[in-house]
């Protein structure tokens, strides 16, 4: 993609997107994107709140935030496991391929249930925005190459670590045989956008009904976030029933994967499941029925 004043596709109101049904008939896709990420124990890991840290005040090993993290992967992710699978919810991972060599048992657990793999970079340490473009070339083959040969099919989706992009990157997602991304975070349905190469589709993430961000930034108490969850629906479920929307949750296993924090997540997708017309889908399905049924945007 070319620099450019504004994204590589057109500016075109919600209110003027063509009629469509979901499945079924749905009304409301729900895609649940857990973030299984990996950092090695000499990376520079990000601080007490989040944050990105700047290498110049960067000490490692950083114990504190790196084991928070760590249990997110040894305990946090099977709680989110059990409690996705309890709810019949396949969720699509948005996954750092060095987990797929440190943890392989998150992988096979995952496969088992179901659940879809996007790309997440190598190791959420390094970014694609600091990468040389043919680094970043390399980084994007080499990520969705190597989850795809752990999950045993094809990874055609792409979250970037950070939602980090260069000019670059959708062309080098394009050709490695990625299919959507998420990483631009602009609408409630997803929407073609037109490339060097050909095209690619993007897919509604969120930086709101999202745990980091509620319990990092807004300081968002467990019952707080179990609420945005809530009013995130209510409003989309109005809205769609005019025309069809796609509601994202994006969730972290040190994070959501607390234990005071797990019931009000768990309470949430209850919630959720007692209304009729909605369709808990993958990354993958959403993507592939919309550009059946609605041709061109």
């Amino acid at each position: 993609m070319q620099p450019r004043a504004y994204g590589p596709y057109p500016f075109l109101p919600i209110t003027r997107r063509r009629q469509f049904a979901w499945p079924g008939g749905a009304r409301l896709a729900v895609w649940v994107i857990p973030n299984l990420e990996f950092f090695h124990l000499d990376d520079v890991m990000p601080g007490a709140n989040n944050e990105r840290i700047a290498l110049a005040h960067a000490k490692v090993p950083n114990i504190r935030n790196w084991s928070l993290r760590d249990y997110g992967n040894r305990v946090g992710f099977w709680r989110l496991l059990e409690m996705l699978t309890r709810h019949g919810i396949r969720a699509t991972a948005a996954l750092n391929s060095d987990l797929c060599d440190h943890h392989p048992e998150m992988i096979e657990a995952a496969v088992a249930q179901g659940w879809e793999f996007m790309g997440h970079c190598q190791t959420n340490a390094t970014r694609l925005n600091e990468m040389a473009s043919e680094a970043e070339r390399e980084a994007i083959r080499a990520t969705l190459s190597r989850i795809s040969r752990a999950a045993g099919r094809p990874t055609v989706g792409w979250l970037g670590a950070g939602l980090a992009e260069t000019w670059h990157t959708l062309d080098h997602l394009a050709d490695a045989g990625a299919e959507y991304v998420a990483d631009w975070a602009g609408d409630d349905l997803p929407f073609r956008m037109t490339l060097d190469r050909g095209t690619i589709m993007s897919i509604p993430y969120t930086l709101h009904c999202n745990d980091t961000v509620q319990f990092f930034d807004q300081k968002a108490t467990a019952a707080e976030f179990g609420e945005v969850m809530r009013r995130q629906f209510d409003q989309l479920y109005k809205e769609s029933a005019e025309i069809p929307r796609v509601m994202a949750v994006a969730l972290h296993p040190f994070v959501s994967g607390m234990p005071y924090r797990i019931g009000a997540v768990d309470a949430a997708f209850g919630y959720f499941r007692t209304h009729p017309g909605v369709w808990f889908a993958t990354g993958s399905e959403i993507v592939q029925h919309y550009r059946q049924v609605v041709p061109e945007d």
